[in-house]
């Protein structure tokens, strides 16, 4: 994907834009290079491994997802219901539920605290990523906050003679200030956050550092996200070339997709995109997989010093 990157210093993105190389990459890798954003953020490895759903389930369904060593269950949290019952609110889902968590795991680890502000620091960092809050994306953003305040977590970590697992909460507390009365659904942003205490401390002890720069350009495309912060996580601790069969980047990557076929499709497209926004990454595609080549972080360890 390199090679992208050079054509568009050598001719430019409208002399790029006129050979037989997907428009969106094109976009995407020009936009990046000329960016001049030096942000970092921060996730925990665990999310580079298992993510989110990239489409709405139903409210009360639970959603899981494995990688060779990472199984990942997320349970849909309740809010009190208008009447007698408490109603799902549905796990978090799409690139929406990823950039929010991408903000609260940055601004933790930058601020050293588990307590959090969302509203206007929320909306200025998603502007910052592309997303003008306003219109539909004020109930899109809103509706992702309150799915991720209230959703359970377990990561299952395997190891080659064990499986230790970790439940937690995202979040330990929160403050909406405007209900509905009629619905009794939220009608403004969290106020403030404060994260769990194990959450928290495992972001801490296991962070992945990636470019700002990265995240805004990829901000319509969660499996490209996914990819990104995958790589990112993988690329730099390789020792030897690692390949990855079709059927594990398919569990990983492809849950719900019923044909192999379409997920292959669907997977070279979103890995393209990635690789426009990470031109060190060496990765190649056959048949039987993907091999990853030992790669430079993303993000440079002086830079986070």
């Amino acid at each position: 994907m390199a090679k992208v990157h050079r054509i568009i210093e050598q001719i430019g993105r409208q002399g790029a834009l006129q050979l037989d190389i997907d428009r969106r990459v094109i976009d995407i890798a020009s936009g990046y290079m000329s960016s001049e954003e030096l942000g970092i953020g921060f996730l925990y490895s665990g999310w580079a491994q298992a993510a989110l759903p990239h489409r709405r389930l139903k409210s009360s369904a639970a959603w899981q997802v494995k990688s060779d060593h990472v199984t990942l269950l997320v349970e849909p949290g309740r809010r009190p219901g208008k009447d007698a019952e408490p109603e799902y609110v549905g796990v978090p889902y799409g690139s929406k539920a990823r950039l929010i968590m991408l903000y609260l795991q940055t601004e933790a680890l930058k601020t050293n605290s588990r307590e959090i502000e969302i509203g206007k620091s929320l909306r200025s960092w998603l502007n910052r990523m592309g997303i003008p809050i306003g219109g539909k994306a004020v109930a899109d953003v809103r509706d992702q906050a309150e799915r991720i305040a209230r959703c359970r977590l377990s990561f299952h970590i395997k190891t080659a003679d064990s499986t230790g697992f970790l439940n937690q909460n995202i979040i330990d507390s929160g403050m909406i200030t405007e209900y509905d009365d009629a619905t009794g659904k939220p009608t403004s942003f969290l106020d403030a956050v404060k994260l769990s205490e194990n959450f928290f401390q495992q972001l801490k002890r296991h962070p992945v550092p990636i470019e700002e720069a990265a995240i805004r350009h990829l901000n319509g495309h969660s499996q490209a996200l996914d990819i990104y912060c995958w790589l990112a996580y993988r690329l730099h601790v390789l020792k030897k070339p690692t390949p990855i069969t079709w059927a594990a980047l398919k569990l990983q990557f492809g849950p719900g997709v019923a044909r192999m076929d379409h997920f292959r499709t669907g997977f070279l497209d979103n890995l393209g995109l990635a690789l426009a926004v990470y031109p060190a990454a060496k990765v190649d595609v056959d048949r039987t997989g993907a091999t990853l080549f030992p790669s430079p972080p993303p993000v440079k360890p002086k830079t986070l010093s």
